[in-house]
């Protein structure tokens, strides 16, 4: 029996051909070259892609493709060069000359879907080969969703590494796992995002291609900086055009006048003559002799050679001309002076390295002895909104009260210990009447809590949480829980919904979960601690307070201080010999400190972080008009506000004296 005797047997044959035909010698620059239109919709330089352009790309890309040994592709990157582009030119590669299963990973879900309108569908609309290929998701049963793309011979799912079903959904020959110090530290219990993500290409063996690329984020914490130093750790070489040198662009030899980025000049490693950038372009070229170069140790490279991993690294030096600049390089590094968050945001975003954290824990004493001139249950002059952070123990709640005004300020109001077994009813009604409870503003006003973020834990008390979290709602009160990671980006990841047990039986999505990268909120409390305020001549001179001030009040004892300065980020050795940092308790108590990262979760979940300075404003007018009402101020919408839940218990009366 052959071909021929059946119906349609000159299709089959030729699937059948098209199945057993090898990988296709055409490289992904190569496609990319022939085939990748750059949409409006999505670049800032539409029209076909040029690889000259970003030259360091060429090997990477070419990494991906199918012909390449490399196994493992690590990019470890500035902001803006190029790799996610390169993401790109690989999945539409892959759909067009090697197909088969594909899975592209964001941080989040939401970015995923993004991601897939802003730059997947024009990736797709753009190139005629792949048009036909993919039908439009108009089509009737087309297989074109938002998160999934079914092509001839494959199909490319989209997932966020917050989704623990997107990442075991199907197995996958091709993985492009990107902004991976974005992804949470475990993702539902299940573990690592991306050990999980790379566990579906197990049936495809060494046919498989994986490629992490990512901004880095902190030392220690860093996933791919990890993974770069496993690697080949290749830098990108460029010739000087003045002795034709070899050498990698690092930021220690741009130099300039102080005060006057205009003159940045690169001064090369090995003639000392100054580079000026409109040779950039000359020297990335390939023609000229730049090129990868492996700087990794020799027992390194010869383990990444047989495990089959290259790394890439490149810095926003070599960012093309018209992206950006050395001058504003220049620029951007003086701005940041002085400020710590600035310059970690250029060590991570502009030179593509980690930002080595500083985890001293500040001393106590001296945060004691600065505490300042008003009381506890008093909000001071400057405070707009309070939110508040609640710590469960099996014989009470604390509660720390924050007062935020612009440029995250912020004050301590208040610092309540509601005593009782948390396992009885008791103690959760004392709490419910909290929630009803204002302080007195230095201005007249009554202010409410804004919001209150809640630890559910790990223990014994989780179901009494998640019972109360349920009977509250969504709106006043957020169920969090902490978790590993130090994503700045999105250091609260969520909602996920949790089952709760309520009078014997299963309540199905029950409460509303956020899980807290408390890593990132305890390093920025330590920042903030350690700024120096303005002297009394220079308030009296009208100097404000440094963006995200801590104030203490003179009620606050020594015993919450130690508490709020009671972890220090340490490096730990792991089982497979890599090291990284941890939060490691100093003191047997820490409630302090955790109840701050809750109020701050709180706060980062209304918005606070990205609010303009009208919003701040509103909410001051609605503080000073709060002197001639009885509706409590510092509310964001107060327009939608419920009434106070009813008082269960009189055990709050008159505020007397400091509750610890």
């Amino acid at each position: 029996m052959s071909f021929g005797d059946f119906e349609g047997s000159e299709d089959i044959r030729l699937a059948w051909l098209t199945g057993l035909a090898p990988d296709p010698a055409l490289t992904v620059s190569e496609w990319s070259d022939r085939h990748r239109i750059l949409s409006s919709r999505a670049a800032s330089e539409a029209g076909p892609y040029r690889t000259d352009r970003t030259p360091y790309m060429r090997a990477i890309m070419d990494a991906l493709s199918p012909a390449n040994p490399a196994r493992r592709v690590i990019f470890m990157k500035a902001a803006q060069v190029g790799a996610t582009e390169a993401g790109n030119n690989w999945i539409g590669f892959c759909i067009h000359r090697a197909p088969g299963p594909f899975l592209a990973v964001q941080p989040t879900v939401d970015l995923a879907k993004r991601l897939s309108q802003q730059r997947i569908d024009p990736l797709i609309e753009e190139s005629p080969e792949l048009r036909a290929l993919v039908m439009p998701s108009r089509s009737k049963d087309s297989g074109n969703t938002i998160l999934g793309k079914r092509f001839p011979g494959g199909q490319l799912i989209l997932t966020g590494a917050n989704s623990a079903v997107g990442l075991r959904s199907m197995p996958a020959r091709w993985v492009f796992l990107d902004e991976v110090d974005a992804y949470p530290g475990d993702i539902d219990g299940e573990g690592d995002p991306i050990g999980l993500a790379e566990a579906r290409t197990i049936s495809f063996g060494h046919r498989s291609k994986v490629f992490l690329a990512s901004t880095p984020t902190v030392k220690g914490l860093s996933r791919i900086e990890r993974e770069y130093e496993l690697s080949d750790q290749q830098r990108y070489h460029v010739p000087c055009p003045h002795c034709g040198c070899l050498q990698w662009l690092q930021f220690e030899r741009l130099r300039w006048e102080p005060g006057h980025p205009e003159t940045t000049r690169y001064i090369c490693e090995h003639c000392e003559e100054p580079i000026n950038e409109r040779h950039k372009t000359d020297m990335m070229d390939e023609q000229s002799g730049a090129q990868w170069i492996a700087t990794g140790d020799p027992e390194t490279l010869q383990k990444a050679q047989a495990s089959g991993i290259v790394g890439y690294h490149i810095s926003g030096l070599y960012s093309p001309l018209g992206w950006l600049s050395w001058v504003e390089i220049a620029r951007n590094w003086e701005l940041a002076q002085g400020n710590e968050s600035a310059l970690k945001t250029m060590k991570n975003t502009i030179l593509g390295e980690t930002w080595q954290e500083r985890g001293e824990a500040p001393d106590w004493q001296r945060i004691y002895e600065r505490r300042e001139d008003w009381h506890l249950g008093e909000a001071p002059e400057g405070t707009l909104i309070l939110t508040g952070g609640a710590d469960v123990q099996r014989d009470r709640i604390e509660i720390d009260v924050w007062g935020w005004g612009p440029n995250l300020e912020s004050w301590l109001v208040d610092h309540v210990v509601l005593e009782g077994d948390t396992a009885r009813e008791e103690v959760w009604g004392d709490l419910t009447d909290f929630l009803g409870e204002t302080w007195r503003h230095a201005g007249g006003a009554r202010m409410a809590l804004a919001r209150m973020a809640i630890d559910t834990g790990d223990g014994a008390t989780t179901d009494a949480v998640y019972g109360w979290c349920r009977k509250m709602g969504h709106g006043q009160v957020i169920a969090v829980k902490g978790v590993g990671g130090f994503d700045r980006s999105t250091p609260v990841d969520g909602p996920s919904y949790v089952d709760v047990n309520e009078g014997g039986r299963k309540v199905r999505r029950g409460v509303r979960l956020w899980k807290v990268a408390g890593a990132v909120f305890k390093s920025e409390t330590y920042r903030f601690l350690r700024l120096a305020g303005p002297t009394d001549e220079e308030l009296a001179d009208g100097v404000g307070w440094p963006a995200g001030y801590v104030h203490i009040p003179k009620g606050t004892t020594a015993e919450w201080t130690k508490q709020l300065t009671a972890e220090q980020l340490m490096t730990i050795k792991t089982r497979q010999g890599f090291q990284r940092l941890e939060w490691k308790n100093t003191r047997d108590r820490n409630e302090a400190l955790d109840c701050r990262v809750y109020a701050r979760a709180a706060a980062w979940l209304m918005g606070m972080d990205r609010w303009d300075a009208t919003r701040w404003e509103q909410l001051r007018e609605q503080v000073n008009a709060g002197r001639d009402t009885e509706r409590p101020a510092g509310q964001p919408h107060p327009q939608v506000l419920k009434p106070p839940p009813p008082r269960q218990s009189g055990w709050f009366g008159e505020r007397k004296g400091n509750w610890f």
